[in-house]
């Protein structure tokens, strides 16, 4: 075939398609791919080392990496995890190769994970109770240090269970009255009793059958002297609870240095040397089940990331809800009702130039409306008593959702404007012909028919929400959250709070921790954990489309 001919038959540019097509799937496969190495191998238990240096130091850790020494040929250093960053100040330490002497890997090398200053590497040496040791050695002092970690997490937890239960209650009925007698101070009751109100020379307010308002301050009064004494009751059984924890565990380490470590500090504690392959993989899924399941600590480089996964998942249901019939409403009238003209094509326009907006120009709307005029509004109208403190006036998940919503209304438009399209008018005549209005054809007959393409406008707006970071940071995301946005307390679902995002969190996690390279796998396992939620949800529409595409089957849809 003549080199013309062949390129005006167009099997070249298929050609050029389908490379560009598996070009576009292999670096998503290798994209995904690094995501997974650098993830899921973050929890396996790696090897403690013990390298003994041509000097005579010695250095414990775990080997994270190894590279090429630079400006030195064919010489290679490794990247040694030595933690104890209370004791050492630094986490991590290279070490040239060409330097070890030996090389040894201990059984009693014990890694402790805890609660603050990150993991602690060494050797036990014994464990006290009250300063007075109780077993000495590692044998000795592991066996009964195994004995006590169970005690030691209950009393942990229950401790947990009354600050953040009984006292954190305590806490929000505490300002509940206090904002009601804010509310009542405002109305111009201080509580003053009448008859001094009369001495004043001033005439008391009628009280019109209900109680008066001096009554209401002093029953409001004694409600919160109630909760105060029941305060210092949870606060002496915290006390109490806290004076229980006596035992601690001697941590020696490398360079004569010791550490004496309470165990309720202590949140983990394993030997990787001495475990098999069954060992490390019942640790490898206790620690992924932390990971998904936990609170984070230590600046969100530790622990899990429950409230980021609670935050992007409630956040994307909630701008689901918003989108879904504000882009169909609008989809609806401008391809059912709305005269066709240059005033509509005009608006389509502009709905399609709206995708191309910056996500921060939604962002700073978002503040500008939602937060400081509408927000600020209600709580002008009723929340006057919190004022100065703003309730509904500052950030809050509500707000991002909503501001994500406007950012995502153009692809439900568009979505299901093309749906509608491809409905065959003769599905419309037939109904009239049978007697329905135009309402009626629309719910019963378009609607369903169009479902699909909505669903395919919401799959496509759910996934972009799950991982828009910019609009969230000004609109209500935070670094860590005291609160999830649902709790027990009434109202029990609570839109003015902030809360955690797990796109924000791998910005924070990988950008601005003072610990880099510790964080650095939190990162890649924090990605995994996003991408996986965008895919289930996705997943979920898709099964749903699919299955409303069998039950409403029309021609072209």
């Amino acid at each position: 075939m003549r080199p013309g001919r062949l390129w005006r038959s167009g099997e070249p540019f298929i050609w050029l398609t389908g490379g560009a097509l598996a070009l576009a799937l292999l670096l998503v496969a290798g994209l995904v791919g690094l995501i997974l190495v650098n993830g899921l191998g973050f929890f396996w238990p790696k090897e403690v080392v013990r390298l003994t240096l041509a000097d005579g130091k010695a250095m414990t850790g775990q080997i994270v990496e190894r590279e090429p020494v630079p400006g030195k040929a064919g010489q290679y250093r490794i990247k040694l995890k030595v933690a104890n960053r209370d004791l050492y100040g630094a986490d991590f330490q290279w070490v040239e190769e060409a330097r070890i002497a030996r090389r040894e890997r201990p059984a009693e090398a014990v890694v402790i994970e805890r609660l603050e200053w990150g993991p602690l590497l060494g050797t036990i040496r014994e464990l006290r109770d009250g300063g007075k040791p109780v077993a000495v050695g590692p044998v000795a002092g592991w066996a009964e240090m195994e004995k006590q970690l169970p005690e030691v997490a209950r009393v942990r937890k229950e401790i947990r269970g009354i600050e953040k239960g009984n006292i954190g209650r305590i806490n929000f009925e505490q300002e509940k009255i206090r904002l009601r007698l804010r509310q009542l101070e405002l109305q111009g009751v201080t509580g003053v009793p009448e008859d001094a109100v009369r001495a004043e020379g001033l005439t008391p307010r009628p009280s019109r059958g209900e109680p008066r308002g001096e009554d209401r301050v002093e029953a409001l009064r004694k409600e919160m002297a109630t909760l105060q004494a029941r305060y210092k009751e949870e606060e002496g059984r915290l006390a109490a609870l806290r004076s229980r924890q006596t035992p601690s565990v001697l941590v020696a380490a490398d360079g004569g240095k010791e550490k004496d470590l309470p165990l309720a500090q202590v949140v983990d504690a394993y030997f990787p040397n001495a475990m098999g392959v069954a060992a490390k993989t019942r640790h490898y899924l206790g620690r992924v089940w932390e990971f998904v399941a936990a609170d984070p600590r230590e600046s969100n480089t530790e622990g899990g990331v429950f409230p980021a996964i609670f935050g992007t998942v409630m956040m994307v249901m909630i701008m689901s809800l918003m989108v879904t019939p504000l882009g169909v409403l609008a989809a609806f009238y401008l391809r059912e009702y709305a005269t066709q003209g240059t005033f509509v094509s005009l608006v389509r326009i502009a709905v399609n130039n709206l995708a191309g907006v910056p996500s921060i120009v939604f962002g700073v709307f978002g503040v500008g409306f939602f937060v400081y005029f509408v927000g600020g509004g209600i709580d002008r109208l009723f929340f006057a008593e919190s004022l100065p403190t703003p309730t509904f006036g500052t950030g809050g998940i509500l707000w991002a959702s909503l501001t994500l919503a406007l950012l995502t209304v153009p692809v439900v438009i568009v979505a299901t404007e093309e749906g509608l399209a491809a409905i065959p008018m003769a599905v419309r005549e037939a109904s009239y012909a049978v007697g329905a209005t135009k309402l009626e054809t629309t719910l019963r007959v378009v609607l369903p028919a169009v479902m699909p393409s909505i669903l395919t406008g919401l799959i496509l707006a759910m996934a972009r929400a799950a991982g828009e970071v910019a609009p969230l940071m000004i609109t209500g995301v935070v670094k860590l959250a005291p609160a999830l946005p649902i709790d027990s307390f009434w109202p029990f679902v609570h839109l003015d709070r902030k809360f955690m995002h797990l796109g924000f969190h791998i910005y924070d996690v990988g950008f601005q921790s003072p610990n880099v390279d510790s964080a650095r796998p939190v990162v890649f396992m924090t990605t995994l954990l996003l991408l996986a939620i965008v895919v289930l949800l996705n997943l979920f529409a898709i099964s749903l489309r699919n299955r409303l595409r069998r039950t409403y089957a029309v021609a072209a849809v």
